[in-house]
């Protein structure tokens, strides 16, 4: 049996949002084809996700110097505690399922807030003297990401940094089988928004079946 983090990053209802419903068929399908597995479903925006702040770094400070967890304030315990907390989940898993819209070139600011809890040294990459390592080796991930335009191609391809900075932080932890599902254009065709949802959905069908 494998576990599935299942991460979503998208205020909307799912029968509102491209990516959202291609996801869902995603994991409707593996769910069928892998029915011993797992399936945990974290969606951001529902969940306490600490920014890094002044009580995170004085608190991880503090930690450095020596002091006992119990010695920090309560907001630092809180906050820290609970990315501990976020990433111990994360490592735990076998398999990623990110999807997310694309927002201003990039993805929503609570996934970066996640992400950002998913970096710690010693726990998903470690530093040596050739540099840093990722940790988390032999597991997968796939993005699903709804653009308006088309950025797979062409003269955008350059500003879509939402999958990009994705892929980097996931290389840099160790894990570097990614996959993406690019649900785009439906802005610039709107014509043809319900083909290019429908297209993306029975290839999230496919690929499911073997993730």
């Amino acid at each position: 049996m494998e576990k599935v983090l299942y991460i979503t990053a998208n205020p909307k209802q799912e029968e509102q949002s491209f990516s959202l419903s291609v996801g869902r068929a995603f994991l409707e399908t593996y769910k069928q084809h892998h029915p011993e597995d797992e399936i945990v479903e974290l969606h951001v925006y529902d969940t306490d996700i600490p920014y890094i702040d002044a009580d995170v770094f004085s608190g991880w400070g503090k930690l450095q110097q020596g002091q006992a967890f119990e010695q920090l304030s309560k907001d630092e315990q809180t906050k820290i505690a609970r990315i501990n907390e976020l990433c111990e989940q994360f490592i735990e898993a076998d398999k990623y399922v990110f999807v997310t819209p694309m927002w201003n070139f990039s993805f929503p600011p609570k996934l970066k807030a996640y992400m950002d809890t998913l970096c710690l040294a010693g726990k998903t990459f470690k530093y040596t003297g050739e540099g840093s390592v990722g940790l988390l080796q032999g597991k997968k991930a796939i993005h699903i990401q709804a653009r308006g335009g088309i950025y797979s191609e062409g003269p955008a391809k350059e500003l879509e940094f939402g999958d990009r900075y994705l892929r980097a932080v996931l290389s840099f932890i160790g894990i570097t089988d990614v996959e993406t599902i690019a649900v785009e254009g439906m802005n610039a065709f709107p014509n043809e928004a319900e083909a290019i949802k429908q297209q993306a959905i029975e290839r999230a069908k496919e690929i499911a079946k073997r993730f």
